[in-house]
């Protein structure tokens, strides 16, 4: 991982961390080249304002238009200006933090499982999606010729086709295609099994 911020205390603060960091607008080409875009597997863009992640998301998007980019937005305007720049996704943390606020008053039981199976904190439980590769010796089988829950212990919860398409809670007889990612509930130790076979 690899901080840019141009304030001097930020950056400092990065270092000090024990992180790489570039001390420059993330927003310029320059900068994002120092901190080695061309070797980057995605960019986050949360800097001060609106207009600067947007125009982050755009010097990002002209050096690797294949880059995912995740921006953040504060205004509901800026989520279009933020894809249309070339955002990957966009989060916009009111939007969500107000959703998690209705869920946690309806859903209490369910926010919990969640935050249970998504913190770092926990040892017993994990979601991770787990990429399936063309010579995978899970490719083109169903999810129950694969055997998943028995060899592994795990849930799929869901698969994610090759077209981003999302297939919640797949049947047992779903086929599971080259380029898919598997959505999947389990132990860690579980999972990284799983994904050994999955990108073999």
């Amino acid at each position: 991982m690899v901080v840019i911020d141009r304030k001097a205390e930020r950056f400092q603060a990065a270092l000090e961390d024990g992180l790489i960091a570039v001390e420059a607008d993330a927003s310029a080409e320059d900068a994002l080249k120092r901190a080695a875009i061309h070797r980057a597997r995605g960019l986050i863009a949360v800097v001060g304002s609106d207009a600067e992640n947007v125009y982050t998301v755009l010097s990002a998007h002209v050096l690797r238009p294949d880059l995912p980019i995740v921006a953040r937005a504060e205004t509901e305007d800026a989520v279009t200006k933020l894809r249309r720049a070339g955002a990957t996704r966009v989060i916009s943390p009111y939007q969500i933090g107000a959703m998690q606020i209705a869920h946690t008053a309806l859903r209490p039981a369910v926010v919990d499982f969640f935050e249970l199976a998504t913190s770092s904190e926990n040892l017993e439980l994990a979601i991770e999606e787990i990429p399936v590769t063309s010579s995978s010796p899970l490719s083109n089988r169903s999810i129950i010729e694969a055997n998943l829950r028995q060899r592994f212990g795990v849930i799929v919860v869901g698969i994610q086709r090759h077209d981003a398409a999302m297939e919640f809670n797949p049947e047992p007889d779903t086929a599971i295609r080259p380029g898919d990612k598997l959505v999947v509930l389990g132990r860690p130790q579980s999972l990284k099994r799983l994904e050994v076979e999955a990108l073999a």
